[in-house]
């Protein structure tokens, strides 16, 4: 027998291998700011990529008359499987995860976590019931978690631009999580 076809095969195997770590490993709780991580007692239902953009208004401050900042007025999103394919969509206000088959979840955002400065902060929401059967069913919390972008525009807010609204690209990856 040849050692050469089988030594071959062993950087495949390996690889293999290691994606198949790659894809658990984007469950794993270690490493994440504690305030962002999933209780004990919870399961992932769903990994998604959310594709999209986030909506911002240049605003008066609520508590300083005369100072302008932008406001995070809304995401739209689409989101992916890890295979590039659609199962859904983000939008809101209120924040909505709706899976293809119509189930939807509202939440409550519990948590946040800095990121890259560029980046949106990671994030922990605990998700209302689900409206509808389907994939949302049962989903207890959503981790926002390996965002790109998304965060306020830096270009000047004030008088001269109050009212005018900015898109800003992001994506990031939603992980929805329920009772074992």
């Amino acid at each position: 027998m040849n050692a050469k076809p089988i030594l071959s095969l062993i950087p495949r195997t390996l690889a293999i291998a290691g994606l198949s770590l790659t894809l658990h490993s984007a469950y794993a709780q270690t490493g994440l700011p504690d305030a962002v991580k999933v209780p004990d007692g919870y399961k992932v239902v769903m990994e998604t990529v959310g594709v999209g953009e986030i909506t911002y208004q240049c605003r008066d401050k609520a508590n300083a008359p005369g100072q302008s900042e932008w406001f995070f007025v809304g995401p739209k999103a689409v989101l992916n499987d890890r295979a590039g394919k659609p199962v859904g969509s983000y939008f809101g206000p209120p924040a909505t995860w709706q899976a293809k088959d119509g189930s939807k979840v509202t939440g409550t955002q519990l948590a946040v976590a800095p990121a890259s400065k560029a980046d949106l902060p990671y994030q922990l929401v605990k998700a209302n019931p689900a409206e509808g059967q389907g994939a949302m069913l049962g989903v207890s919390y959503i981790q926002r978690l390996a965002t790109q972008g998304g965060v306020a525009p830096s270009t000047p807010c004030s008088a001269a631009n109050k009212g005018e609204q900015q898109v800003v690209k992001y994506q990031a990856d939603y992980i929805f999580w329920a009772a074992k």
